[in-house]
Formats: structure tokens, sequence, C-alpha cells
């Protein structure tokens, strides 16, 4: 089989190719650059192209197109294909076709999503259920990949031990989730995050009721008993929260920090229950989990005389930014900390200004610099780019320790006023990263 990828670099499509190459099949893809992740789809045998394409360019007798939802429609590849009649499916409709052939576990919510797949993944992994998993961030435990090739399953576990797994992150963006269809859904939480496609609460509200209709009469929900929102559904489910007594054992055995990874364990924990496997099993794998890439992920500066943590953050939405550093201070009480954070998307920073505000206002850290918004191609709204930027929301939070800083002023701007020893949390969703390996 010939399988096509455009915008073969994002996280999930460079998943689900990997998924293509572990069946066998020949895998051609595209990206405007090349990246670490399209680096290591090369080495694994992908034929990869990089830049704007021509289609003489394209390879011939292609079965498939598998495409990223942030491709447009007058993507002149996509458009070349679909002429020529080759099929082709986005991202979610590709990986909604698998979610069929497995016993899938797709875990989704606003917050916490990969680290909740990796922790379930890896308990399934440890009771030797072998899972096929699809995540959407890097882990050390899958050779720093975001891929894991499963097979059969052989577990003494109940019924189900006979089924092949399939664990996801589904992610509720544009309802890609609405493709799937899994046997247990994990809901971490829902709130009001994606405003550039839901109209409001009660739309985002709608949209996850008909996403957990998909689950079969023997299909289980597993949600986080804590999480208000979710109660609102009024479905059956096997609930977990933070009160319940494995939430002290758990702090005890986690290398990654805060309660909401507590309540992310607590999820995989549940998880582990439905498909009969024993706490010990569960608990073994979770307290070895190191983490995954760009979430609470330390680093140390090479800087020279200037010894820095570095804790590199994908946290941009207000909530998991108030997590990430109430973590953060918790495990550093003592240390001077501070918070690089680039905003991603102006339709997120317009659509939740009083909640960044807010964090920003009462965050339990010592400098908070916030650089120029990241611009998300194809998802931006001209009218609301006029309407917020950064300094604006600075000028907001009114602290003197809250200050803006354009984002090639960032590194010589730490240089010249870091004294050593600081805990640095370089945050965003975008191209701040690239900050976070400079220094």
């Amino acid at each position: 089989m010939r399988v096509y990828f455009i915008g073969v670099g994002g996280i999930g499509v460079s998943s689900l190719a990997q998924y293509y190459l572990a069946q066998g099949a020949d895998v051609f893809g595209s990206d405007l650059a090349s990246s670490e992740i399209t680096d290591l789809l090369k080495e694994k045998g992908a034929k990869l192209l990089f830049g704007k394409q021509k289609s003489e360019n394209l390879p011939k007798d292609v079965d498939l197109v598998i495409y990223s939802p942030a491709v447009e429609k007058t993507n002149p590849e996509l458009k070349y294909f679909r002429e020529t009649r080759v099929k082709c499916k986005s991202y979610p409709e590709a990986l909604g076709e698998l979610t069929k052939k497995y016993f899938t576990i797709a875990i989704s919510g606003a917050h916490g999503k990969s680290t909740t797949t990796a922790m379930v993944a890896l308990v399934l992994a440890k009771a030797g259920l072998d899972p096929t998993v699809i995540v959407g961030t890097k882990l050390k435990e899958f050779g720093n990949s975001n891929f894991r090739p499963g097979g059969p399953a052989k577990s003494p576990y109940g019924d189900r031990g006979v089924n092949k797994y399939l664990v996801i992150e589904a992610d509720e963006w544009n309802a890609s989730f609405l493709n799937y269809w899994p046997r247990i859904i994990v809901l971490t939480n829902i709130e009001r995050e994606h405003l550039d496609y839901y109209k409001d609460l009660s739309h985002i509200l709608k949209t996850f009721k008909e996403y957990v209709g998909h689950l079969p009469k023997d299909g289980v929900l597993v949600a986080n008993g804590d999480d208000a929102n979710i109660s609102k559904l009024k479905f059956k489910t096997q609930n977990y929260f933070l009160k319940q007594k494995e939430s002290a054992i758990l702090r005890k055995i986690l290398k990654v920090p805060g309660e909401h990874n507590v309540s992310n364990a607590l999820a995989a924990l549940t998880v582990a229950r439905v498909l009969k496997i024993p706490d010990k099993i569960s608990f073994e794998a979770l307290s070895k989990y190191k983490g995954a890439w760009r979430r609470f992920e330390e680093r140390e500066s090479k800087i020279k005389n200037l010894k820095l943590k570095i804790i590199d953050d994908y946290g941009h939405h207000p909530t998991e930014i108030n997590a990430t550093l109430k973590a953060a201070r918790e495990k550093f009480p003592n240390k001077k900390i501070w918070c690089v954070f680039q905003p991603h998307q102006y339709q997120r920073t317009f659509y939740l200004f009083k909640d960044f505000v807010k964090v920003f206002k009462n965050a339990p850290v010592d400098k908070i610099i916030i650089t120029d918004i990241y611009s998300v191609a194809g998802r931006e709204a001209a009218t609301i780019k006029k309407k917020v930027n950064s300094q604006k929301l600075v000028e907001a939070i009114k602290k003197p320790n809250v200050i803006y800083l354009a984002t090639n002023r960032i590194k010589d701007y730490l240089k010249k006023n870091l004294k050593g020893g600081e805990i640095v949390i370089i945050m965003g969703a975008g191209s701040i990263y690239e900050l976070s390996s400079s220094l």
C-alpha cells in the first residue's frame, strides 16, 4: 500500500504515518519544513518532500492520501490528488477508521490528554496488553516518539484480553473526535476552549455529549468526578476523584509534579481497573513514567557560568498555565521562578483575555515575560488580530513583575538579568520551544 501524508510533520499526522510504516506500507509525505519529527520519519523509511510541491514531484500510484486538519481545501497537493481520484481522508477520518478495528480507548478533554494517554498506554504495556498508541507528544518510553506499535494482546485479565488495543489522544478541536468509535472514553475535563470553532460552552457540551454517545452498550465512560462541566452531561460514569485514597499513594510515587497529574494518573488507574489490571501493576507503571515532551520537561541550561533549570512546557490555556505554575512552586518552594510565555493564537487570547489576566495576576512566580502572540495559519480572524496583542495583556495585568518583550530580545534579557540558580519556565504551544532549546 502506498500512502501519502500532507502536513506530515504535525504531531498527530506523523504518529499515523508511523502506524502505516509499521504495517509495511510505503509512506510518502510533505510539509513546509523539516523538523525533529520528520527526521524520525525519514529514519523509519518515509520518503518526504519539503516546501511547496508541484504535481510532477508527487509520487504516482498512491492508494490513499491523509491530510492534516490544518491543510486548507485549496492546497494544491490535495486538489491534485482529488482531481486524479485518489481516496483522500483527513487525519481524524483516517484515525476514525482504525478505531473501528481495535478495542479503542480514547482520552479526551480540554487539558491533560497527552499525559493521560501516555499513562494509560504505559499501564497497559506493563500489563502485557501490548497496545498500539497514537499520542500528541513524544515519549521517552517510546524511543522519543509519538507512536507505539502494538499487536494482539495476550493477557490473563478478563475477556477483553483477546482484543487488540488502540490507545489514542482524541482531540475536540473542529469536533474531530466525532470520527472516533471507542469502547472506553476518558474525559479529563471540559472547559471553554477552541472558541474559533465552538460558539460557547453549551456548544462544547452538546458536542461532547454526541461524542460520548458513540460508546457501544457495553462501553465505559471514565470521567473526572471533580469536573463540574462533565457532570452536566448526565451519563453513567466510572468516576475518579482527587479525594479518593489512591491519591495519597500517587502523590508519593509520581515523578511528574502537580495535582493535575495526580488526577491524570487516577484516570489511568480507573481504566486499568475496568480492564481488570491489578493495582500493583498500575502503580509500578505510573511510578516509572518520566513525563512527556514539553510537559513540565526539565532541562539544564547550557549558558556558561549561569546555572539554571529550564522547564519546557506546552501549556497555552489559562487553566494549564495555572496548573503548571502551581506545580513549579510546589516542587521548588524556595527558588526564584521566572516564566516566559508565548500566547498561542489571537482568537484564544481574545476570547479568554480575562482568564489570562486573572491567572498571571495571581501567579506564584517572581517574574513573568509575555512575548508576541503566535499566529496559527488558517485559524485567525483578521478582525480579532486588530483587537488584541501581548502589550494589551500586560497592561491589563498591571503588575510590575509582568513585562512584555519581543521574542528576539528575550534571550539577551535573560542573560543580563538572571543571577543563577533560578527556575525558568518556557511556556507555550507555538515556536517558543526554540528559545528553550537555545538556552
